[in-house]
């Protein structure tokens, strides 16, 4: 069987998020770098925005939710199948029903959906969001074949008390495991540090119960989008044939590599980071993939 590089086979993802028109973050990450790894990247946006909400003040915001439907129905008109549907940033409870049901129109045994459950960070749920919001998140999420949540959002989930880190591996083994319980077969757990010198993802396995972890240097600051840099990058390497954790090392390597550039030119941090620099290197990785591609 030929790979993603070659002519057949070549894997398709839905991706479902907003378009934050600057400041690299949801589909202008998740485009470039699904497209990088050889993979079809269809989008689906769920709002427009001229920059996305973090630092910035005036933005423009156009909701699509009622595009959402008519589009799934009209790929389905035509045939069309995924093999991935990858849902990030949802800006209300309606799209979350919405995307519900997107999600079971496209799911087939041999395909994955992966949710990122973007709500919150730093120990809190987004100002956009009302206090309700993580109970509808809850409930999509036991939707996911593969959910990446960051340390809030599992906290959010599973009503465990939130720590700043750096945290214990006690710690991190209970938000996993009463993550678990939302019924996801795999977890991958961001922000996770149990030191000052190093950042990356817990990997959990629900079948052996294992835990892994794929880490990489930890670099002081906040940098907007480096969630959606990581959960495009380890989809795509997940869908070019890589294991989850062998995707997740990938996908912390090119950000941590992507936070560096961006800090070494001292870019504004509400811009985003510099992932485009590392897209080569990315497609390489991806490509020394031995076995079939998943999905």
């Amino acid at each position: 069987m030929r790979g993603v590089f070659g002519i057949k086979n070549q894997r398709r993802v839905a991706a479902v998020h907003d378009i934050s028109c600057f400041g690299r973050c949801s589909l202008t990450v998740a485009l470039p770098i699904i497209s990088a790894a050889g993979i079809e990247c269809c989008v689906m946006p769920t709002a427009i925005l001229s920059t996305h909400t973090g630092g910035f003040d005036g933005y423009t915001f156009r909701d699509l939710t009622d595009d959402l439907t008519p589009t799934a129905e009209h790929w389905s008109r035509l045939g069309i199948s995924f093999d991935a549907v990858y849902t990030g940033f949802l800006g209300s409870f309606e799209q979350l029903a919405i995307v519900s049901d997107i999600i079971d129109r496209f799911k087939t045994d041999k395909n994955l959906v992966l949710i990122d459950p973007v709500m919150a960070d730093n120990g809190q749920l987004y100002s956009i969001f009302p206090d309700s919001f993580p109970d509808g998140m809850r409930r999509l999420c036991k939707k996911a074949d593969v959910l990446v949540p960051n340390v809030t959002e599992a906290a959010f989930l599973t009503g465990v008390k939130y720590l700043e880190g750096p945290y214990g591996e006690s710690y991190i083994a209970e938000l996993l495991g009463e993550t678990e319980k939302l019924g996801v077969k795999n977890i991958v757990l961001t922000g996770v540090h149990f030191d000052d010198s190093e950042l990356g993802a817990a990997v959990y396995d629900a079948a052996t119960k294992k835990i892994s972890y794929a880490m990489g240097q930890r670099i002081e600051g906040y940098y907007h989008g480096t969630g959606d840099v990581f959960g495009s990058a380890f989809l795509s390497a997940l869908l070019c044939g890589k294991d989850h954790l062998e995707a997740a090392q990938i996908a912390v390597d090119f950000t941590v590599g992507s936070i560096k550039r961006t800090k070494e030119a001292m870019t504004d941090v509400r811009y985003g980071v510099n992932f485009e620099a590392g897209l080569g290197e990315l497609a390489v990785r991806c490509r020394q993939t031995v076995g079939a591609p998943r999905g």
